[in-house]
């Protein structure tokens, strides 16, 4: 399963950058036109979003995919990969430019690199990709902004860009609404297999702008020794019934004589997903009322139930105050057999070489981990990894923009195709040769070729694949068998608040994670967690409640 980043190390790095970001830009948009930067509140139109479809090339899965959202699965790679695009997109096209981000280090330039060559002969033109480190990212795009000098295609910052976000498309971006929406995708089948929810975040001003990167929708819940709860006679996680029944079950895996507690870190979020508590917000639709988690009586109830964890010595010594840069530590230290719980993204379980069931397995073979899932009578999933972020196309001719689309719908190839083969693998025989079982391991030269980030292009839901573990594929799909159909769409995709752009990931996340801290281990009482529903409304909350609300009359009209 390709990687990917959970939600809260966005957040982490929005806290550090985004209002930089914000202040560099804003000078551009006023001198753009956009007479004014006073961004809107605004209801996004349905009538915007691409019509979704499944997309089936010729390979039947392993495990099989839904419309509504369940990934596909395979146990091994197929042995001839197939064409997901026809002919050679890119013939007569000028250069494309393009800037996205890197969690890799940098490739070999396209003179050394087998898979980059191989690419472009497929596509039939050149792309002349710049990969920038994730942490430097930010201040890439903040310079190309800045400076006009935006490539022709490009990779919004995960840790924000601009204050007055739908401005800036506007000013500076090609609105794709005539080439995408509706029926019009059909001539890009590959994009036309994201899901509506990760569309709905493209739209801005009216207009669709962006190209999501999709993901799952929902970042999983963590993840647990299956081989610990089996000891205690939790052979299934139906058998926690609630939220009470949890805290004896983690009593009982808390082992502090063996150096073994049932918590690393944190466990808020599976708690309130479990008792059905939103992500960030409900709405209301009757009325069209937004509430923050924070004030309902089940996020109340999560914090409740972690304090009284952390009181029971349930939490691993010291990791509750760790933060999402020391996530490598926290997850390490579960990975070594110091947790029964951890919370953490489904991208990273099934991972090569460092994801949980390889890196576990290789310690010791009875650790057995799996995804862990909401749990009770009525437990929600969060719509917290709908994708990784959006690409966006500059102001171009329409010829232009169709040849951009091209690209993205060729960056976009579902697994097993021979796009997604060269982008992920490289070219076989030099960056990949075939395992006993006929799946694909990098050569020395393909783990350096592959890390052109292409993938981050475009991407439909990304299909579940372990080389390694035909059980951990199965642990996978099955965890989003449960977790989608109770997924709980997250209404601030429908509708957009400046407020919530500029501040709900970054300052308010940061305020709202440091006070909760404060509460669950007891630093502060229970009372405490009042004042901080009062400060956090007062520092963008409530603000931002009235451009939603706002947002959602007008959609009414």
């Amino acid at each position: 399963m390709p990687s990917s980043t959970p939600v809260n190390r966005r957040a982490l790095f929005r806290m550090g950058a985004g209002i930089g970001l914000g202040l560099a830009a804003a000078p551009l948009l006023a001198a753009c036109g956009d007479g004014g930067t006073t961004a809107k509140a605004e209801a996004k139109s349905a009538s915007l979003l691409p019509d979704t479809a499944i997309r089936n090339i010729g390979l039947k899965p392993d495990l099989a995919g839904t419309a509504a959202g369940v990934p596909q699965g395979f146990f091994s790679y197929p042995a001839k990969p197939l064409r997901a695009t026809k002919g050679a997109p890119l013939k007569g096209a000028e250069p494309v430019s393009a800037t996205m981000e890197t969690f890799s280090p940098p490739p070999p330039s396209r003179g050394r690199n087998a898979a980059w060559q191989a690419i472009e002969e497929l596509l039939g033109g050149q792309v002349n990709i710049t990969a920038v480190p994730a942490d430097d990212y930010g201040t890439k795009f903040s310079t190309m902004v800045a400076s006009d000098s935006l490539p022709d295609l490009f990779m919004y910052p995960e840790v924000g860009g601009v204050d007055n976000k739908a401005a800036f498309l506007r000013a500076k971006c090609a609105d794709l609404t005539p080439y995408l929406a509706g029926d019009k995708v059909k001539d890009y089948p590959n994009l036309a297999a994201i899901p509506k929810g990760a569309w709905q975040s493209a739209i801005f001003g009216g207009k669709l702008y962006g190209i999501p990167i999709a993901r799952t929708g929902t970042g999983g819940a963590g993840f647990y020794r299956h081989d610990l709860f089996e000891e205690i006679g939790i052979t299934s996680l139906d058998q926690i019934t609630g939220l009470d029944r949890f805290v004896e079950v983690c009593k009982e895996l808390t082992r502090p004589k063996k150096d073994q507690y049932a918590i690393i870190a944190g466990v808020t979020n599976v708690l309130a997903m479990s008792a059905g508590a939103p992500y960030a917000w409900r709405m209301d639709p009757r009325t069209g009322k937004f509430t923050t988690d924070l004030e309902t009586p089940e996020f109340r109830q999560a914090v409740e139930t972690a304090r009284s964890l952390y009181k029971a010595g349930c939490y691993y010594p010291g990791t509750l105050q760790m933060s999402g840069a020391q996530k490598a530590q926290y997850t390490d230290m579960f990975k070594n057999g110091k947790g029964a719980y951890v919370y953490d993204g489904m991208p990273t379980y099934l991972a090569p070489g460092v994801g949980y069931i390889a890196a576990m397995k290789a310690i010791d073979k009875k650790y057995d981990p799996r995804p862990f899932v909401p749990f009770g009578s009525s437990p929600v999933a969060w719509m917290d990894n709908v994708k990784l972020e959006n690409t966006y196309v500059k102001n171009a001719s329409g010829e232009r923009v169709r040849q951009v689309l091209a690209l993205a719908d060729f960056a976009a190839s579902p697994f097993g195709s021979e796009e997604y083969t060269l982008i992920n693998y490289g070219v076989e025989g030099k960056d990949f040769t075939r395992d006993a079982k006929g799946n694909p391991a990098l050569t020395k030269q393909g783990t350096q070729d592959v890390t052109v980030p292409w993938k981050f292009i475009s991407s439909a839901v990304p299909a579940v694949f372990s080389a390694d573990s035909q059980d951990g594929v199965r642990h996978v799909h099955e965890a989003f068998t449960k977790m989608i159909p109770i997924m709980e769409q997250d209404p601030t995709l429908q509708y957009s608040s400046p407020t919530w752009d500029s501040k709900g990931y970054g300052s308010l996340y940061t305020f709202k994670q440091d006070a909760l801290k404060d509460v669950i281990s007891g630093r502060k009482p229970m009372s405490a967690y009042d004042r901080l529903v009062k400060d956090y409304l007062a520092k963008g909350g409530e603000q931002a409640r009235g451009e939603f609300e706002e947002a959602a009359q007008k959609g009414k009209k």
